[in-house]
């Protein structure tokens, strides 16, 4: 073996809740997780808000990063058991596994709708930028960085690496799922992982399953049902990501208007302008955006101050359940009644959509093409998952969507001023929600 592809005199291990120890033999992956832009993922949340619905989810990019790579290793070892690989190849899977989420930004999902962002972008920016990350990958070679870029973007020869990085049951997915369902303190997301690694078995295009290991697939599919309803789309969750939303909607309306802020916000007026640098956005972290918001909760604004002041102490807008048919025959007598109450509707009166398709055989020429499961029958012929499985069967290929109208229950309810179409208002919405 060349000496770019050197070994550590020690193996280093990581203490890990979730994977007992993370093993790391590799010098290169040893020094991208001491890149700066891998240790900013120390300062960016796995789940968002989600800390503000349960408490214990205040785990990281870094901690759920480092799983992918565990997992990804202990895959890419039973294939190495199985067929000869090139050691770039291997390290190429590890790399990927370990950076898939390095661009990452703060409160990630709602930052990406306000501002137009993508995560995938910034990671592949970040790969092949001005970077420590792109120092360390081109001492395995020039080409390595762009290899890592586009099995991120999915768009690497090698269909299999993609797949163990980017599939319906891949490196990443086992991970947060475990991950998540650990640090939230629920029980939906667990699944015998190490049965999976058992029966996965590679091929040209895909990891395919051994049917003698179906069940533990099936325990996967239903735990990502479960985590997403009771976790990921969790309401009170939703309440706290659209006030956050709606403060950075805000400060980005007062800026373009000419606001003068009484702290002037340097990390974000790129991101006002759309032009944002790669060496802004990593100067960007939950802490500098938590710190923004503190110092507007000062603000002459009334609206940024409050959304700020609802972020900051949790007092959260009220939800009721909506259907879409129904929700659109009231919507401009509702968004009047506001205007009339002086409760801005551009900032108090949201739609809320969550959707989710736990399990799909082919969904292709949309956003994201999901490759089906595949399962090894014992006479070597691959049958799709949800074929033999009745579990999987009932929720493939099954949307479910779910519609919450969000607001202010407590100005409403103040009947200081405006009462009576306070009180109109809050009819409307209870019938609303039935």
């Amino acid at each position: 073996m060349t000496g770019q592809f050197r070994k550590l005199n020690e193996e280093k291990v990581f203490k890990d809740p979730v994977h007992r120890y993370i093993h790391v033999r590799d010098e290169l992956i040893w020094k991208l997780i001491g890149t700066r832009e891998f240790q900013r993922l120390r300062r960016i949340r796995q789940l968002g808000t989600t800390y503000v619905t349960f408490h214990g989810a205040e785990h990281t990019r870094f901690n759920h990063s480092l799983g992918v790579y565990e997992i990804m290793r202990r895959m890419v070892k039973n294939i190495e058991e199985k067929e000869d690989w090139d050691p770039e190849e291997r390290l190429v899977c590890l790399s990927a596994a370990l950076l898939h989420d390095v661009g990452h930004g703060p409160y990630s999902h709602s930052f990406e709708k306000v501002f137009h962002t993508d995560h995938e972008h910034w990671t592949r920016e970040i790969i092949l930028g001005d970077t420590q990350i792109n120092s360390v990958l081109r001492e395995i070679s020039d080409a390595f960085p762009k290899k890592v870029a586009d099995v991120i973007g999915k768009t690497y020869e090698n269909k299999l690496v993609v797949s163990l990085i980017s599939s319906q049951i891949d490196a990443d997915r086992m991970d947060y799922l475990q991950r998540d369902a650990f640090y939230t303190g629920v029980s939906y997301g667990h699944f015998d992982m190490e049965r999976i690694l058992r029966v996965m078995r590679p091929t040209e295009d895909q990891a395919v399953f051994k049917q003698s290991g179906m069940h533990a697939v099936e325990d996967y599919i239903m735990s990502r049902y479960q985590m997403y309803w009771q976790v990921y789309f969790h309401p009170v969750t939703r309440s706290s990501e659209v006030i956050l939303s709606k403060i950075l909607h805000r400060a980005k309306h007062l800026y373009e208007e000419g606001y003068e802020f009484k702290l002037e916000p340097l990390h974000f007026n790129s991101l006002f302008e759309g032009s944002i640098t790669l060496k802004d956005y990593l100067k960007l972290d939950e802490s500098v955006v938590m710190y923004y918001f503190q110092m507007w909760q000062e603000e002459d604004d009334p609206i940024l101050k409050d959304l700020c002041d609802r972020f900051m102490d949790r007092r959260l807008f009220k939800y009721v359940e909506c259907d879409p048919s129904t929700q659109m025959k009231i919507w401009p007598e509702l968004l009047q009644l506001f205007k009339e109450a002086e409760i801005d509707p551009r900032y108090y009166l949201v739609i809320d959509s969550s959707s989710d398709l736990p399990y799909d055989f082919y969904r292709g020429g949309e956003e994201e093409e999901r490759l089906p499961i595949h399962l090894l029958m014992p006479a070597g012929d691959l049958r799709e998952l949800s074929r033999e499985s009745d579990v999987v069967e009932a929720i493939s290929g099954k949307k479910r969507t779910d519609h919450k109208l969000y607001f202010p229950k407590d100005f409403l309810e103040d009947q200081t001023g405006h009462a009576e179409i306070k009180k109109k208002i809050l009819q409307l919405l209870m019938n609303q929600g039935g």
